[in-house]
């Protein structure tokens, strides 16, 4: 349930790093978003690849841009092969937001040997709003619909992550 953009790629080399971080940086600045760079040492990723789990554990470096306060962080976070795989919940603000993530990605994808998005809200597929505003609608009647039959459950929630989870059950 959801709508989430889900997107995963090995940058061609180190020279294409420091242009999508440079592009990422003029888009959160030309958009008003928050954004800070960072890099760690020693991180966990927990990732999945062909439906099997597969976890990166080392050095990683990236940027990560708030779009809104009701959406996760869009985050690039980079490991030391340069390999990318994150996503971004966004059914939780206006349209404009999610065109805008999709149309940063288009716009970085040529650094990538391959940019592999899944958009939940099929907006990379169609460039259709219309389609996406439907995929948001039948998202939030599927959350009431739970909240109906499950009285314990309450959401959405921001997690100590910094993202966003649609329902959780009251304790």
């Amino acid at each position: 349930m959801g709508v989430t953009i889900h997107f995963e790629g090995k940058l061609k080399n180190e020279f294409n790093y420091e242009n999508v971080i440079n592009a990422a940086k003029k888009f959160a600045q030309e958009n008003g978003m928050p954004y800070n760079e960072f890099e760690e040492s020693d991180k966990l990723l927990l990732r999945v690849k062909d439906g099997e789990e597969w976890d990166y554990k080392g050095t990683t470096k990236g940027i990560r841009i708030q779009p809104h306060e009701n959406s996760d962080p869009f985050i690039l976070e980079f490991d030391k092969d340069n390999y990318l795989q994150e996503y971004c919940k966004t059914q939780f603000v206006n349209t404009e937001i999610h065109v805008k993530l999709i149309t940063f990605l288009k716009s970085i994808e040529t650094s990538f040997e391959k940019l592999i998005v899944f958009d939940e809200g099929e907006f990379w597929e169609t460039n259709d709003v219309e389609v996406l505003e439907n995929h948001i609608n039948n998202c939030f009647s599927q959350i009431e619909l739970a909240k109906q039959k499950d009285k314990t459950l309450n959401g959405p929630f921001r997690i100590a992550d910094g993202r966003i989870t649609d329902l959780m059950h009251n304790s």
